[in-house]
């Protein structure tokens, strides 16, 4: 699901509940008085009606009779929506989250590696091709340019594989993927992605699955070396 785009105080509203929930601050089961937080965020009990609705398609919260408006068990979140991963890495409860992420591509992306050898044809070199040099232009640039070139890059491995449902497992791997690289190629401490992905394209392009896998391994290792030095590194929140 596209992240929210709401502009003005109704998106305000939207992202900063939205954090608390994720983040904790108002836990699984609460019941939010829609009218008290009206006045705490000095905003009408019409925009919080909409907000909520905002709230409540995310699988967040949900309103019953006798009960009014509640905080969701985790389980019934949509936790592939973007807004929902952003707000988990803002609020400091991201760590789940990039463990979680981290095990899936272990999963999918080598296999994907492996096949994309056997199975890409030049269309997907090309894209494979045009997302790594958009990789290379992007790494000095702002963490969106990175973010997006890594993405197009891992789209188009997935796309190679000519299976259509892994083509799109870029649904559920995409928006934790951006998160982690906003994270990462916000840093001046981020390494070059170019070097670990061109490898990845090479055993590719020579059709070679098991160097495929193999440098998909090397090249997710990294990836979650890089973003443990990151974080590890990083001071805690409202620290100047």
């Amino acid at each position: 699901m596209a992240p929210y785009t709401g502009r003005g105080v109704h998106g305000q509203v939207v992202h900063l509940l939205g954090v608390r929930i994720v983040g904790g601050d108002v836990p699984e089961g609460a019941t939010l008085d829609m009218r008290a937080l009206g006045e705490e965020l000095d905003v009408s009990l019409t925009v919080m009606r909409e907000s909520m609705k905002v709230l409540a398609g995310k699988g967040l919260t949900d309103a019953r009779q006798k009960r009014g408006t509640f905080v969701r068990e985790r389980r019934h979140w949509n936790l592939l929506d973007a807004d929902i991963i952003r707000w988990q890495v803002e609020s400091g409860a991201g760590q789940r989250l990039m463990r979680d992420l981290a095990e899936v591509r272990a999963i999918v992306e080598p296999a994907a590696a492996h096949r994309a050898a056997l199975h890409r044809t030049e269309y997907d070199l090309r894209d494979l091709g045009a997302a790594l040099d958009a990789m290379a232009e992007a790494h000095s640039r702002p963490s969106a340019d990175a973010a997006e070139a890594d993405a197009a890059f891992h789209r188009a491995l997935l796309s190679a594989t000519g299976n259509e449902m892994l083509a799109r497992m870029d649904l559920l791997l995409e928006p934790g993927l951006r998160e982690r690289d906003r994270v990462v190629h916000s840093s001046d401490q981020a390494n070059d992605p170019v070097p670990s992905h061109r490898a990845v394209l090479d055993a590719i392009r020579d059709q070679d699955p098991h160097r495929a896998e193999l440098t998909m391994l090397d090249l997710l290792a990294k990836a979650s070396h890089d973003l443990d030095r990151i974080t590890n590194s990083a001071p805690p929140p409202g620290h100047p």
